[in-house]
């Protein structure tokens, strides 16, 4: 089977850890040693063709993707790059198209990025399953046998028995109030939409064509324009902006006549909120999760996260705290719904913690704006063995490197000079320049020091790149 990650997600529910520009899918918040997105890719490893392993993911996201999927497979996968979240029926329908063009209508395997799954082998063994039924013609979806009533996810509505293991589909249901979950669980006949499917794509863009033709047609068009670009496939950005955007569920699975659901129990997850990851994280004596530098003292059921700096509690029951280096989080677990509200005023105000961290992550390595006050600001920088930044300038700031570690190339103007540990060098506005570590094997880290008028990350001018950036 080819196996398809969706990880367009942003995940705002769980900011201020999940951001813009570093969503919850590239985060390590169930596995300390793998990200959600790499996790998933490891879920299917042994059932799938990794060699036809597809992304479909924000094109800001590129880099990141990239480099945590090259650690865990030994060939570069196809990674499509949405130019705008357009939903999940265009993103699987660029799959769908791809595969078809490169991998023979294989079976397809979708699946989010940002779920965990607990029974690996109950997850296979309903997979093997839906085969069956996606053979005949059938798009398969997987619901989950609900443990509680929820009132957080959709359900799916099982009707008429196809074989033992799957069920014609009946109705998709929203969310549901405390009430009518109650009555769903009490009915044994609803399930969780669990967002994971099976099918061939040439089934899925034949119903797609049926009910949807505009997302089929704008989609086919889009990909038929995309251009490779490095190691990703770039969609064509006017024609994909023409496609409406829609789910899966609403745009075909709702309308078909060849869908299927197939119950399992697999320990699943979406991880959708502070308290989901509260559910599936190991707690001490007093129900706590704790993670980081934290000293917690008369508290009990609450999910306490410190990136740095120590967290000290008292008194606090069934709360979620969360330090980065920029936010604190303290909010109660009967008021998480009212985080995308936050994220959304935020964004309003043009606030960066709604996009991006302190550390922001580059191809070339990352920077920490460690102090930023009137017409100045202090970046740490490490730079990746052998990386080098972009050839650029910048038309209203000035820059001053410190090298803290590590051996620099420096180009400043028309000079080519390498720099040591604690010596420097002063760039004038409106100077090309750029910074190479010359290492194989360690970091080079640099203090950087900007002043001038305007210090944003817009006023860059570049003249070469090796990773293709405008």
């Amino acid at each position: 089977m080819i196996p398809v990650i969706l990880s367009g997600g942003v995940g705002s529910r769980l900011w201020p850890l999940s951001r813009g520009m570093y969503p919850k899918q590239l985060l390590s918040l169930v596995d300390d040693e793998k990200t959600m997105l790499q996790s998933t890719v490891e879920r299917v490893s042994a059932i799938c063709n990794m060699d036809a392993l597809t992304i479909v993911c924000n094109n800001e996201h590129r880099f990141m993707v990239a480099e945590q999927l090259s650690s865990i497979v030994n060939s570069p996968p196809s990674i499509l790059l949405e130019p705008q979240g357009k939903n999940t029926a265009p993103a699987i329908a660029l799959a769908a198209f791809h595969a078809l063009k490169h991998f023979d209508d294989e079976m397809m395997v979708v699946m989010p990025a940002d779920h965990v799954i607990g029974d690996v082998a109950s997850f296979h063994r309903a997979i093997e399953s839906a085969v069956v039924q996606a053979d005949q013609g059938r798009l398969v979806t997987f619901g989950i046998t609900p443990l509680k009533p929820e009132t957080g996810y959709g359900y799916i509505k099982s009707g008429a028995m196809l074989d033992q293991h799957a069920f014609q589909i009946a109705q998709f249901k929203e969310k549901p109030d405390l009430d009518t979950a109650q009555a769903y669980l009490k009915s044994g006949d609803y399930f969780w939409n669990s967002g994971i499917f099976v099918f061939k794509p040439s089934v899925y863009l034949q119903e797609l064509k049926l009910y949807a033709s505009e997302i089929h047609d704008a989609c086919f068009k889009a990909y038929e324009a995309s251009v490779k670009d490095l190691d990703f496939i770039r969609i064509d950005q006017p024609l994909f902006a023409t496609t409406p955007s829609d789910s899966i569920d609403y745009a075909v699975m709702e309308k078909t006549k060849m869908s299927a659901v197939v119950p399992m129990d697999p320990q699943w997850n979406d991880i959708g909120s502070w308290s989901a990851l509260w559910d599936v994280a190991q707690k001490d004596q007093n129900l706590n999760v704790i993670q980081g530098d934290v000293i917690a003292q008369d508290t009990t059921g609450s999910y306490l996260y410190s990136n740095s700096k120590l967290v000290a509690t008292l008194g606090l029951k069934d709360m979620v705290v969360v330090d980065t280096d920029d936010v604190i989080l303290v909010a109660s677990k009967d008021h998480l719904d009212g985080i995308k509200q936050i994220v959304g005023d935020l964004s309003k105000q043009n606030r960066t913690q709604t996009q991006h961290h302190r550390k922001v992550f580059r191809p070339w390595g990352w920077y920490d704006s460690i102090d930023v006050g009137a017409n100045f600001q202090v970046k740490r920088i490490g730079v990746k063995p052998g990386a080098r930044l972009s050839v650029q300038m910048h038309r209203r700031r000035a820059e001053h490197w410190v090298v803290v570690s590590g051996v620099a190339e420096v180009l400043n103007g028309d000079k080519t000079f390498t720099l040591y540990e604690n010596q420097s060098t002063y760039i004038p506005i409106a100077t090309k320049h750029s910074l190479k570590n010359s290492s194989a094997d360690t970091f080079l880290e640099i203090i950087e020091i900007q002043t001038g008028s305007y210090l944003g990350e817009d006023d860059i001018v570049r003249f070469e790149d090796n990773y293709g950036r405008s």
